[in-house]
């Protein structure tokens, strides 16, 4: 048997999972990873547990399959974008890394706007930048933790510091690193002008080589085998983005469909030949199809709000479920058909992690009276989340050729349950797809995997042959204008607390003092 193995690290969790030659996902193992947060506004992870992780979830995914793994024909990665993950010069982690959810920095883009740097750097960058990006970060770092700054030998994104630790091979995979306003999108390649924008000229040679997405681009060396139980000698691809993965797992190859990831982050995004420079979009990224641009509207403003709801206000339902054999999150959907569409139920800001709206924006119920249950916080949820991803989709429409999308392709954990696909259906106005695999970003790591190798001629090639649509919502016109009117209540409530925020951050600062 011949087998693929995709690597995911998210935010919250590192999953492996093992795919066979025709896409059929054949085992899966997930753990969650530890969110260490030392500050208010501090997202970080300890990178050596990060490693053993990956190590832990490919030797119990290989265990529960009985996968030889001198049948495993290559691995792929995929992981959180933006962050940022250190490499010592004493071969160790310089620091712990950050996670894609750290807000610590969110006064430097303030600054950079004002000033101009930002305007400047787009030219080149052709993105927004964001405080979890890595020059944010570094500039954090440069001028509250100078110390760390000579001892890095490595700066990484989330997936190549995992694919450095298989290989001893250190490198900057394109979609990853075009995403973290360190790369020229235009030359594909490191800019020094850009890093003299930043502060950041120190960092130069700490700038891993290049590679791309469907490259063998290292071997699985003596140790990584020993570490995860794989074959020494196992290629290993130059890995992507975890939104280029999902959305090549969901047959997003062309111009036609959109893409929306809804995990810990709200993803939305769509292809394109010319990248987007009139300054309506997020951001533009390069995409695995070396031909596309990423066309991207995001922030972590997804189904992490909705993680959070079941773990801190329903741990005891989480607790019954899992002691009776059922899923918490199927019983939740239950709640939210219990409450129908048109009754009032409190708007819900996701902003528990990060905003879309405002730097400093925090997570809120609005409007809750002494009739609301918790079944209705947790439509109010639902709700909340599919209106921050309208958002972002508006905003990606400004850029859209004539016509509509085709359909829009959902992945993610939302994906999984029938309810919130009918209700992002509802919410847009476009109908909504998902596909077989439960894995979409692992997946994407093992379509790639399948083109580098040589099993198929292209990545295009490979997800034709490996992507299958399970299921199809279309809109029901009978709500789009309960949702319209709901959606313009929660952009008015967005609107009415804008002034909030930045007397709400000062007495977190005063507090902190």
């Amino acid at each position: 048997m011949r087998y693929y193995l995709g690597l995911d690290n998210g935010g919250t969790s590192t999953k492996a999972a093992l795919f066979t030659a025709d896409g059929k996902e054949t085992g899966v193992c997930s753990v969650d990873t530890a969110m260490l947060t030392p500050r208010p506004g501090f997202v970080e992870r300890d990178m050596e547990e990060m490693w053993q992780a990956n190590c832990c979830v490919i030797r119990s995914a290989l265990k529960q399959t009985g996968a030889d793994p001198a049948d495993v024909a290559g691995i792929g990665i995929c992981g959180h974008g933006k962050g940022l993950y250190l490499w010592g010069r004493d071969g160790r982690p310089a620091r712990n890394g950050i996670i894609s959810t750290d807000n610590r920095a969110y006064e430097y883009p303030q600054h950079w706007r004002k000033d101009g740097t930002e305007k400047k750097a787009f030219q080149k960058t052709c993105q927004k930048i964001l405080s979890c990006q890595p020059v944010a970060l570094l500039a954090w770092l440069r001028d509250h933790e100078p110390e760390v700054m000579p001892e890095i030998q490595w700066v990484f994104e989330c997936k190549d510091y995992v694919r450095f630790r298989l290989t001893g091979k250190a490198g900057a995979e394109l979609t990853d690193i075009s995403g973290t306003s360190l790369l020229n999108l235009h030359t594909r390649d490191y800019d020094d002008e850009l890093l003299k924008m930043f502060g950041l000229e120190s960092i130069r040679n700490a700038l891993p080589p290049l590679c791309r997405s469907a490259e063998v681009f290292g071997y699985v060396t003596e140790q990584a085998a020993r570490d995860c139980g794989l074959r020494e000698g196992t290629p290993v691809i130059g890995g992507m983005f975890d939104i280029d993965a999902c959305a090549l797992a969901a047959g997003v190859t062309d111009e036609r469909n959109l893409c929306m990831i809804a995990g810990t982050w709200s993803i939305n995004e769509y292809l394109r030949r010319e990248a987007v420079m009139n300054g309506s979009v997020l951001m533009n990224s390069l995409f695995c199809l070396p031909e596309y641009y990423l066309i991207e509207e995001s922030s972590p403003t997804s189904a992490g709000n909705h993680a959070w709801f079941l773990r801190q206000l329903l741990p005891e339902l989480h607790r019954t479920a899992k002691a009776e054999g059922k899923s918490a999150y199927k019983i939740m959907d239950g709640w939210v058909t219990e409450i129908p569409p048109e009754e009032f139920v409190p708007v819900f800001l996701p902003f528990l992690l990060a905003s879309n709206v405002h730097p400093n924006a925090r997570g809120a119920f609005v409007g809750m009276t002494a009739s609301h249950t918790r079944k209705h916080l947790c439509r109010s949820i639902y709700e909340g989340i599919v209106f921050s991803h309208r958002y972002h989709f508006e905003k990606l429409m400004r850029s859209w050729p004539a016509g509509k999308p085709a359909c829009i392709r959902l992945a993610g954990g939302a994906a999984h349950s029938t309810v919130w696909v009918q209700m992002f259906a509802d919410v847009m106005g476009l109908p909504v797809e998902t596909v077989t695999a439960n894995e979409t970003g692992a997946m994407g790591c093992a379509i790639a995997v399948a083109a580098a190798i040589g099993d198929d001629p292209s990545l295009s090639a490979a997800a034709a042959r490996m992507c299958n649509v399970s299921t199809r919502a279309e809109p029901d016109p009978k709500v789009r204008d309960i949702y319209d009117k709901k959606y313009a209540l929660y952009r008015r409530t967005i609107h009415c607390l804008d002034g909030l925020w930045p007397q709400m951050q000062a007495l977190i600062e005063e507090e902190k003092s």
